[in-house]
């Protein structure tokens, strides 16, 4: 019962907004860093973004900086990554991954798509 459920992916168009969650279930959330990982059709895992267990350390790949905000909220068990003024590079599911002896959980994935 150990695991991670991402949701809140979509289809938008570029310049548009998603908000993707991420449920912990299982083990202490509060505890563990976690990150944003994605991963676009024929590409390899691109890591996009981390937070602490405070809730306040945050870090982000270049090129989404000013443009995605990750944060969570432990109380819920529960990551996000708000996506503003998306762009089709962007399009790739998207994983959250627990931060332990190196990223041994993942979830399932959700799947972004930037379109017109």
């Amino acid at each position: 019962q150990v695991q991670l459920v991402e949701s809140g992916g979509g289809l938008v168009q570029p310049g548009g907004s998603l908000r993707l969650s991420c449920v912990a279930s299982g083990f202490t959330f509060s505890s563990y860093k976690m990150n944003w990982v994605r991963q676009a059709p024929g590409k390899g895992l691109e890591w996009v973004s981390h937070i602490y267990t405070d809730g306040v350390q945050t870090r982000y790949i270049d090129s989404v900086k000013g443009r995605f905000t990750i944060s969570r909220d432990n109380a819920k068990n529960t990551v996000y990554l708000q996506m503003n003024s998306l762009k089709s590079e962007d399009s790739a599911v998207y994983y959250c991954a627990k931060e332990d002896f190196g990223f041994a959980l993942w979830g399932q994935g959700t799947q972004v798509t930037v379109s017109s």
